[in-house]
């Protein structure tokens, strides 16, 4: 591959449309593989099934301030993939539009965080690449305490925590192998982010979906 190739490859404009169409069809598929299975039941019904590929997304980019656009971008047409597929199944109806404007509200809100954060870890230097390994493993955290505190689904709820404890743990190993001097920090942010997101949802997102 000669280095003008690499450098089209990661011009703007093809970054951010290969993120749309990835959002798209990220959005598409969580709609049509919901409920196809116990497994997928939860796992398309959930947030963090969005966020982490956003993250993952930002990873992949190579300038920072095209990770963070991109993943405004990209949570923007999952949500967009998402509804646009539910109208044509005639599952929400009009009703779905009230909670699609929320949800892209708070995809505009998270998505260039959760871009940032995956730039950071991959990219990133100093204490600042520990808290954003925090920030990625906190939605799957605070999922968890969600499902528990807010819907009784303990059983779920486990699961994401497990999995949030073993994000974290993965994050802060990765840290630990770069040889940050404060890897450590990872692990003791991530809960305490996911106690906040946790309540973020509860006070900010499910009070504004539950007006619409």
């Amino acid at each position: 591959m000669t280095t003008a190739t690499a450098l089209r490859r990661d011009t703007p404009a093809t970054v951010l449309t290969a993120t749309l169409a990835f959002g798209l069809l990220l959005g598409w598929a969580t709609y049509t593989l919901h409920g196809t299975t116990p497994l997928l039941e939860r796992a398309t019904n959930s947030v963090s099934a969005w966020i982490l590929w956003t993250a993952a997304a930002g990873a992949l980019i190579r300038s920072r301030q095209l990770a963070v656009w991109g993943g405004a971008l990209m949570m923007l047409a999952t949500c967009g993939g998402y509804y646009a597929t539910s109208t044509l199944g005639n599952t929400f109806g009009a009703g779905g539009l009230g909670t699609a404007a929320v949800w892209s509200v708070a995809g505009l809100a998270g998505g260039p965080l959760l871009g940032w954060a995956g730039w950071t870890v991959r990219r990133g230097r100093g204490d600042v690449r520990a808290a954003a390994g925090a920030v990625i493993a906190m939605v799957v955290l605070g999922e968890g305490l969600w499902l528990g505190l807010a819907l009784g689904y303990w059983a779920e709820a486990v699961v994401f925590l497990v999995a949030g404890v073993l994000l974290t743990a993965f994050l802060t190993y990765r840290l630990a192998r770069a040889r940050e001097p404060r890897f450590w920090l990872c692990a003791v942010l991530a809960p305490v982010c996911g106690v906040a997101f946790y309540f973020a949802e509860k006070l900010i997102l499910d009070a504004l979906i539950g007006t619409v």
